[in-house]
């Protein structure tokens, strides 16, 4: 049973999306989606003093200075934009501007050096299923139906030109480069950034370092999902 036919859970919230789950913390200190995470007292930033300048340089933009959108249409962004939140369960503020990352790679041309056989460059893939979730208005869509809207994506249902299963590895691949890029992202996952010149030194499995998050939330997600109906 997915959580969209779950209607009669009593824990759905008001907009019809299941709650967070039981006990997770919110965010106390930097900042991630939604502002609730595993690692609530962990701020990634807090270690770029440590970082060369040109890595420091890199990453900070990725906060500060969010790129415009240049390469879709006004109706193509929205539909894209509605597309990567829904994907990435961003469903309220703050979000990662996952969209505006893939504009600026695909208006760059900075592609990943590879194409599918039987497939389009990768901006061709990408103006075509942004054209197509806008003609369906998954914009304006509510929310059950933009989940299935996905749902019928991943699975290989909605119709393209070209081969929808590949398609959907192709713009997915770019959303979660985008998201997972981010420093905001780091800190839900407890992902230390980068090391250099500082350098990691407890290598043993269970150890971390000093300036690594420490864990406060330890419930596993895929048993969490399961024993709340999500699936």
């Amino acid at each position: 049973m997915g959580w969209e036919e779950a209607g009669h859970l009593p824990q759905l919230r008001d907009d019809g999306l299941p709650p967070d789950p039981a006990g997770i913390p919110r965010q106390r200190r930097g900042k991630t989606p939604q502002m609730i995470g595993r690692y609530p007292d962990y701020d990634c930033l807090e270690n770029r003093d440590h970082w060369d300048e040109p890595t420091r340089e890199v990453v900070m933009a990725r906060v500060e200075n969010v790129p415009p959108i240049r390469f879709f249409d006004a109706r193509e962004e929205r539909a894209a934009r509605a597309f990567c939140d829904v994907v990435m369960a961003q469903d309220r503020e703050p979000r990662i501007p996952v969209l505006n990352f893939i504009d600026q790679k695909l208006h760059e041309g900075k592609l990943d050096g590879f194409q599918h056989q039987n497939m389009p460059d990768d901006r061709e893939v990408w103006r075509v299923v942004a054209q197509k979730l806008a003609d369906l208005d998954i914009a304006s869509a509510p929310i059950t139906e933009q989940h299935g809207l996905c749902q019928r994506f991943s699975d290989g249902e909605l119709e393209l030109p070209f081969d929808t299963s590949t398609a959907w590895s192709v713009v997915m691949r770019y959303v979660l480069q985008a998201f997972y890029s981010h420093p905001w992202a780091w800190n839900e996952i407890g992902f230390g950034g980068p090391a250099y010149p500082r350098g990691y030194t407890r290598l043993a499995t269970g150890m971390r370092e000093a300036w690594e998050g420490q864990e406060e939330w330890k419930q596993d997600p895929v048993k969490d999902v399961q024993e709340r109906g999500l699936e």
